[in-house]
């Protein structure tokens, strides 16, 4: 393919993907995974960090990861500094789908903790992926931190994150269990149901830890008011 015709095809493809109709942008990410160039990473990262479109945002995704790796983690790691919550959360998402270990070190840590919900959710699933074995009692300490926040879908993620990091997770989730918030107890406790029966349904386990926990705190029989 000679420069001119490339660059047309460039040309044409990333007018595409801001195309008005979501069905034409997922048809141009589609193009660019089936024909990756490295040459367009930039505006394909760039585009993660907008597209309101989930499909579409799922095919930018599976484009990344066929081009090169160094370059497009070399972009990825960038974008973890943006200002927009959707670019760090896809660019989180995107690495976890590379699946680099390597590439841990080189994300700040303090993106598990990120105000934003849709980024720190997208944090620990990235890092349950890329945390290498002999990290992931440190990076359970970092998790633990987190119980109680959020929406049940954002406690959903983590309990499901503590889950996959398993037994390094188990001492920590009792001494939270144990501790004075009552968010904090009842989201270790759910946790903790979790890890005895992994396909149960969160809700549910939420449910048990409560009503576990009411338990464990009413008076004895006989006991005085």
């Amino acid at each position: 393919m000679n420069n001119a015709i490339r660059d047309d095809r460039q040309a044409r493809l990333i007018e595409a993907l801001s195309a008005p109709q979501p069905s034409t942008r997922l048809q141009a990410a589609l193009a660019a995974g089936t024909y990756p160039d490295d040459a367009l990473v930039d505006v394909l990262v760039g585009r993660c960090g907008v597209e309101p479109d989930f499909f579409v945002r799922d095919m930018l995704t599976w484009a990344l990861t066929r081009c090169a790796p160094d370059v497009t983690i070399a972009r990825l790691l960038g974008e973890l500094a943006s200002t927009t919550p959707q670019a760090r959360s896809q660019a989180l998402h995107t690495l976890s789908k590379i699946g680099r270990h390597s590439v841990w070190e080189k994300i700040p840590h303090g993106l598990l903790h990120d105000p934003d919900d849709d980024v720190a959710r997208s944090a620990w699933r990235a890092a349950v992926v890329l945390t290498p074995d002999d990290q992931r009692a440190s990076l359970a300490r970092e998790l633990v931190t987190e119980l109680g926040r959020g929406d049940r879908e954002t406690q959903r993620s983590l309990s499901r994150a503590l889950v996959a990091i398993g037994d390094a997770a188990l001492p920590l989730l009792a001494v939270a269990r144990s501790g004075r918030n009552p968010a904090v107890r009842e989201h270790a406790a759910a946790t903790e149901h979790l890890m005895e029966d992994p396909d149960s349904d969160f809700s549910a386990a939420v449910d048990q830890a409560r009503r576990a926990l009411s338990l464990a705190n009413a008076p004895s029989p006989g006991t005085e008011c």
